[in-house]
C-alpha cells in the first residue's frame, strides 16, 4: 500500500517542487495552498506524514498542530508533522516543538533533504519487529511498549508524538548512559542530510516536552537527568519482558 503525504504549503512553485520529489520518491501526495482547507484534507485522509509550513493564509501552521495534537482520534494526533519555516523564525520553531511537531527544515531547503527526512522518519514509524526492539520496557510505574507504540504512566496513558517516543524509547534502552544531544539527533533524524547543528537545540525542546508529560520538574528528574556539559540521561533501572504485551 502506498504511503500516504501530505502537504501544506502556500507557496505554489514551493509545493510543487516537493510534491514532484515526493511522488518521483513513490509516495502518494496530497496538496492544499490554505491552512482551513489543508486541515480539513488533513483529517478526511489521514496521511502518515505531513509537511506543514507555519505561515498559511485562513490558519497558520500552528494552530493546524495544535489541533491535530488535541484531536480525539489517535490517529490524527500521532500524525508525524515536519514544519517548513523560515530562518528566522527561530521562536516560532521552538513554539511548534512544544506543540507537538517531530522535526523542522529551515526555507530555503534542499528538496532531497527533505526527502531524507521523511524517509527516516517513515522508517522509524515502521513495524518495531523490523528494528529487533519488541521488548516492553519498565521502569517503577513508567510502562513503554515498542509493538504498539504506547506509554502508561502508574497505568494512565501518557501522550507521546512520534519522535519523543523515539527518544524515550532510546532513553529506556540505555539506562544510565549519558547521551550527547548531537548522539540524540541520531536518534531522531538518522539519515537526514544538512547543517546537523543547526538542529540540536530541537532536542531540549523534545526532553521538556517528555519531562512535562512524565511530571518531571525542577531538578529532582526522576527520568530523564540532565548531565551538564554532555547532555542527558535516564536515571531509573529498566526492567524488560521478551515480547510485546497485548493492549
Amino acid at each position: 500500500m502506498t504511503t500516504t503525504i501530505a502537504i501544506i504549503e502556500d507557496d505554489l512553485q514551493i509545493r510543487r517542487v516537493v510534491e514532484g520529489y515526493l511522488t518521483q520518491a513513490g509516495y502518494r501526495v496530497l496538496t492544499a495552498g490554505d491552512g482551513v482547507t489543508g486541515l480539513a484534507l488533513v483529517q478526511q485522509e489521514k496521511p502518515a506524514l505531513l509537511v506543514l509550513d507555519l505561515m498559511l493564509p485562513g490558519m497558520d501552521g500552528l494552530e493546524i498542530c495544535r489541533r491535530l495534537r488535541s484531536s480525539t482520534d489517535p490517529t490524527l494526533a500521532n500524525t508525524y508533522i515536519i514544519m517548513l519555516t523560515a530562518r528566522v523564525e527561530e521562536t516560532d520553531r521552538v513554539v511548534g516543538l512544544e506543540l507537538g511537531a517531530d522535526d523542522y527544515v529551515t526555507k530555503p531547503f534542499s528538496p532531497r533533504e527533505l526527502v531524507a527526512r521523511i524517509r527516516a522518519a517513515l522508517r522509524r514509524l515502521g513495524p518495531p519487529e523490523q528494528m529487533g526492539s519488541t521488548q516492553v520496557l519498565q521502569a517503577g510505574e513508567l510502562r513503554l511498549d515498542p509493538v504498539y507504540r504506547t506509554v502508561t504512566l502508574a497505568g494512565q496513558p501518557v501522550d507521546l508524538t512520534a519522535t519523543e517516543f523515539e527518544l524515550l524509547h532510546h532513553f529506556m534502552r540505555h539506562p544510565g548512559r549519558p547521551f550527547t544531544r548531537a548522539q540524540l539527533l541520531d536518534v531522531t533524524q538518522d539519515d537526514a542530510v544538512g547543517d546537523v547543528s543547526a538542529y540540536q537545540r530541537t532536542i531540549d525542546v523534545h526532553v521538556k516536552n517528555i519531562r512535562h508529560k512524565l511530571g518531571d520538574s525542577g531538578r529532582n528528574s526522576r527520568f530523564i537527568e540532565t548531565v551538564h556539559g554532555v547532555g542527558y540521561r535516564f536515571v531509573p533501572r529498566v526492567t524488560q519482558e521478551t515480547g510485546a504485551s497485548t493492549p
